[in-house]
């Protein structure tokens, strides 16, 4: 699990590997593309037009005919700003078995949307009846690194640090299935960027974009840095074939979790993950795993950087660059956020749907992590009164935890 809640419920001081950025020239690119695009568009138009039927190829389920679409799509997508584009049958095979071993264990915690719509997942024909292909993309999102980590800042999922992904890849999926449209007129199709129940990693990784890595998330030889969408349609497209998994014996994200949320290979305990603790679950953070959450403040993203492969990840889109200074902000700063302000600059953003109240409960668990200092132990006093039972409790652990007393939970006072 992690960007978003089909991956959040995963992802102090581990050592982080430099990640060697290269920075993505597209133009020259585009420019072919979009001139081999146009050749294979044309192609196309005059096969329909042959045929006295813009649907002829659609409807004909030629074999040529959809390898030259699957490769005008490949070519929009590129221009699009998609990093990756690849297609799968929709057939989710053994890993809806896999799913649902997983929640029978109760390893999503109190994401209880997972079990309720754990059959509209594991059945593509169910959100769009006359589904054939899942047509899987990829948008890079990693940014540059800020150039020095200080003490009492907080750490925010980067994924998290831009605009609200969801909105910018439907966006864009949505300008593609109008392009393909526009190639051979009207099909059935419905676009998807983590907003439903579709196994997104395990589609990607059939449609040959990568394979499931040892902490759930795809992964490729470009990294794991990478926002996945879906384009479910009845276009019976010839699908790509998966990659090898080339983790090998690496149990670098296993080692890394702080939580150690990672519980076996390809297996993660939700209710253990930093990411879910700060971002999906609604209550109480657990107190024995607060001083492992140190002071990230929504998500957590070391099973990434631990990994081998990122040292090959390139920049992302420029799309995703953080907003409102929250790859370097101060915790104190923002723990002095009203609703209003929260509401304010989290607008477009995706940590805007935890709630002020989860965001304080957050930065009070980071704020008590810090070294002791003044000036937070100043911060945290001033929430003493909060309006919210939830925020005061974790402000008086904080607290307890900056004078270096024990902490009485609320229940045993």
């Amino acid at each position: 699990m992690s960007h978003g809640a089909n991956h959040r419920a995963r992802q102090t001081g581990f050592s982080r590997p430099q990640i060697a950025f290269q920075k993505n020239h597209h133009t020259g690119r585009q420019q072919g593309s979009q001139k081999h695009a146009k050749t294979l568009r044309c192609s196309l138009v005059g096969q329909f037009k042959n045929g006295g039927n813009i649907r002829t190829m659609h409807d004909r389920n030629s074999t040529e005919d959809n390898s030259n679409l699957k490769e005008a799509i490949r070519l929009a997508a590129a221009e699009l700003g998609f990093s990756g584009v690849g297609v799968a049958r929709a057939d989710i095979g053994a890993a809806g078995d896999e799913l649902r071993r997983w929640l029978a264990d109760g390893l999503h915690g109190e994401m209880d949307y997972m079990a309720r719509h754990a059959e509209l997942r594991t059945n593509p024909t169910a959100l769009l009846p006359g589904t054939i292909s899942v047509i899987s993309l990829a948008i890079d999102y990693l940014q540059p690194a800020p150039k020095a980590e200080k003490p009492g800042l907080a750490v925010i999922s980067r994924y998290a640090q831009g605009r609200d992904y969801h909105k910018v890849v439907r966006r864009r999926l949505q300008q593609l299935a109008d392009r393909i449209a526009a190639m051979i007129g009207p099909f059935g199709y419905r676009v998807f960027s983590d907003s439903a129940p579709v196994m997104e990693v395990h589609f990607a990784a059939q449609a040959g974009l990568g394979w499931r890595g040892k902490h759930t998330l795809l992964l490729s030889r470009q990294g794991s840095w990478r926002f996945l969408g879906e384009i479910y349609c009845d276009l019976p497209l010839p699908p790509d074939q998966p990659l090898a998994d080339h983790c090998g014996r690496c149990s670098a994200c296993l080692d890394a979790c702080p939580t150690q949320a990672i519980v076996a290979p390809y297996r993660v305990d939700a209710r253990r993950c930093i990411s879910y603790l700060t971002i999906e679950l609604a209550g109480s953070i657990p107190e024995n795993l607060r001083r492992f959450v140190g002071t990230r403040i929504y998500g957590c993203d070391d099973c990434q950087t631990c990994c081998p492969w990122n040292r090959f990840a390139q920049l992302g889109d420029p799309a995703f660059a953080p907003r409102h200074g929250l790859d370097s902000a101060a915790l104190v700063d923002l723990f002095a956020w009203t609703p209003e302000i929260f509401n304010q600059r989290m607008a477009g953003s995706p940590i805007r749907r935890i709630g002020h109240q989860r965001w304080l409960r957050n930065i009070a668990v980071g704020l008590g992590n810090c070294p002791p200092n003044a000036e937070i132990l100043a911060a945290l006093q001033r929430r003493l009164d909060d309006p919210s039972a939830l925020v005061r409790e974790h402000v008086a652990w904080a607290i307890a935890r900056q004078q270096g007393q024990s902490f009485a939970p609320p229940d045993s006072e």
